[in-house]
Order: C-alpha cells, then structure tokens, then sequence
C-alpha cells in the first residue's frame, strides 16, 4: 500500500529487454534506500514493483527491478530512456502519517496529456483517457470533480471531468511541481493512471446486488421504485 506522496525523484542508468519483460535500474536513489531489502516493493512512477538488487552508495544508491509483460503494457515504464527521471516511493509504513489517498500501485491504464497551462506560480494540466473496450472498460465513473486520482503515482486532487470527451485536470501547485516529473512531460506524453479503488469496490459490490441474487440493497431500491410507483398513480398500491 503507498500514499501518493512522491519521496524522491530516480533516474533510469539501464534498461534490458527480453521476450519476458523488462529490467529497469534506477540510480541516485540513496535517500528511499537505507531501509531497503531484496524483495521489498518501491512505486516506480505509480506502478509497484520488487526490489531484486540494490546497492546503497554506488551511482548515488541504485536498485534494479524487473517488469512483466503485463507491466509494461499497462504503464508508461516501456517507454522509458536511460537518463529519464522516475518518482519513487517506499511502500507505506504502519507508523507514519497518511498524508494522501489509498494507492495500490497497480495501474489500471495510460491517460495523454492534451493540455498544459500556467495558472500563476500554479500549473492545470490536461489529460484524455483512450476509448474504452470490452477488455478495459471506461474509467470515468470512477472520476468525480475533487475526487482523487493517482497520475504517475502522485496522489492530485481533480479539478475537472468531462466524460464526453474522456478527459480530467488536475493542477499542480509550485511546491508539487517541484517534486514530481509530470510537470517535464509534454503534451502527447503518456501518464500512468490508478483511480480510487474504493469506488472499483463499491461499483462491483452495487451491480452485484442490482444484478445478482437479490440482498438488502436490491430489497431497498425495489421498495423506492415501488413507492415512487404507487405516489405517481402507475401501480395500485
């Protein structure tokens, strides 16, 4: 489980690719790795991944993690380059201050950025998500206006959902622009997206009892439809 709150900023010193996936290494990463252990889960730019090497003082302390198939087609990191900064942060800890929203740091999907623009010291950034499909239906239900949303493993409040036209802003104060890579990605760039898994659980859970078997949710909405049925006079009560 992660917060949201990028720790540090790495930065990409080797990619290897095979037909199984990828291995990233992430240098000058010093500060996230004085408690690290082979096996331990660090967000690269949102998405979780394990520690499968590290060492603590070389090229500014580097780690090396390894990306599945699955991974790379779900996120931005097959598009990394040697020299690209990544956010990073360490998987919670149960003693400190949760300071952003609930992050599993499992990706669901890449939004692109249509539009940056500077709003004072602030800056409102622009994103669209791609046309939905059968296999990865629309995420925009899972949008609402001062709702939450994690964007390359930043946790940013939304300013704006526009569903017909699949797109939502955020704005980035000076502070988080200074502490982040969203702001060095231009438009046409892509971003890692993960919407708040509490609403995935409440939707699922909703259609199961709408659709399902019956329950006291169904039980509820049938007796509010009914009741709205009979004060209109189209069912005799």
């Amino acid at each position: 489980m992660f917060t949201g709150l990028i720790e540090h900023l790495g930065t990409v010193t080797d990619i290897v690719h095979d037909a199984g996936g990828c291995t990233l290494t992430i240098a000058d990463s010093a500060p996230i790795l004085n408690d690290c252990h082979v096996g331990d889960s660090i967000a690269v730019n949102g998405a979780c991944l394990t520690v499968i090497e590290f060492d603590k003082e070389e090229k500014g302390g580097w780690f090396k993690v390894w990306l599945a198939n699955e991974t790379l087609d779900r996120t931005d990191l097959g598009e990394r380059n040697v020299g690209d900064q990544v956010n990073l942060e360490r998987a919670m800890g149960a003693h400190v201050r949760f300071g952003g929203h609930f992050v599993q740091a499992h990706v669901d999907t890449t939004a692109t950025i249509v539009d940056k623009k500077p709003d004072g010291d602030s800056l409102r950034i622009l994103f669209q998500l791609p046309e939905p499909t059968p296999e990865r239906p629309s995420l925009l239900p899972y949008l609402i206006p001062k709702g939450y949303v994690a964007i390359d493993g930043t946790s940013l409040t939304l300013t704006s959902v526009d569903d017909a036209n699949r797109t939502f802003g955020v704005m980035l104060i000076k502070h988080t622009q200074e502490k982040i890579t969203l702001p060095k990605k231009s438009i046409g760039s892509k971003v890692n997206i993960e919407v708040d898994m509490v609403g995935k659980f409440v939707d699922k859970s909703v259609q199961a009892a709408l659709g399902g078997g019956g329950g006291p949710l169904r039980s509820l909405v049938e007796k509010v439809v009914e009741d709205v049925l009979i004060k209109k006079g189209l069912v005799q009560q």
